[in-house]
């Protein structure tokens, strides 16, 4: 790869987008610093859609309670007004209860999950780009590989499967 600069990329079939769009732009001659810092952005823009996703389903989960409470009181109120026929009480109150029921299912098993691994996920994912960056600036620059290594070994260290430079093969 050394022989032949930067240009040897283009053989490589990568199957990572936001590595493909950085290695794209280092074999059609942008500056590493432009492409460090077009790739930083984009890692930004991907955190910022992320957690406004996460926002929406974390809102979800903290007002659904509230409406399930307010549902339940909308149908005691609806009870307490037929009050006249006994038999309806119970599954009048049945309904009611089931109001609070949905308002805590809805947070505690599909909103609120949902926002924690939606930021999980981009946890995840901006420190694998951050990973990205650092290797393509590193190519950007014409590291040798062991300057590489010891740029990168902090982002891998505790990956299953990722020996770390100097360990016995």
């Amino acid at each position: 790869m050394r022989a032949k600069g930067k240009l040897a990329l283009d053989g490589y079939e990568i199957n990572n987008t936001f590595y493909q769009t950085g290695i794209r732009m280092l074999v059609d001659g942008y500056d590493p610093k432009l492409v460090r810092q077009t790739l930083e952005e984009k890692n930004k823009l991907l955190i910022e859609k992320a957690e406004t996703s996460a926002g929406v389903f974390r809102s979800i989960g903290d007002a659904a309670p509230a409406f399930g409470m307010i549902g339940t009181l909308v149908g005691l109120i609806q009870m307490l007004s037929n009050l006249s026929d006994p038999a309806a009480i119970g599954p009048a109150m049945a309904v009611a209860m089931l109001t609070t029921l949905y308002g805590a299912m809805i947070a505690n098993l599909f909103a609120l999950p949902t926002a924690d691994k939606i930021e999980s996920w981009v946890q995840n994912t901006s420190y694998r780009q951050m990973l990205i960056i650092e290797a393509i600036d590193s190519i950007g620059k014409e590291h040798n590989p062991a300057v590489m290594r010891g740029l990168l070994a902090p982002y891998l260290q505790g990956v299953k499967g990722v020996k770390q430079y100097g360990e016995a093969q």
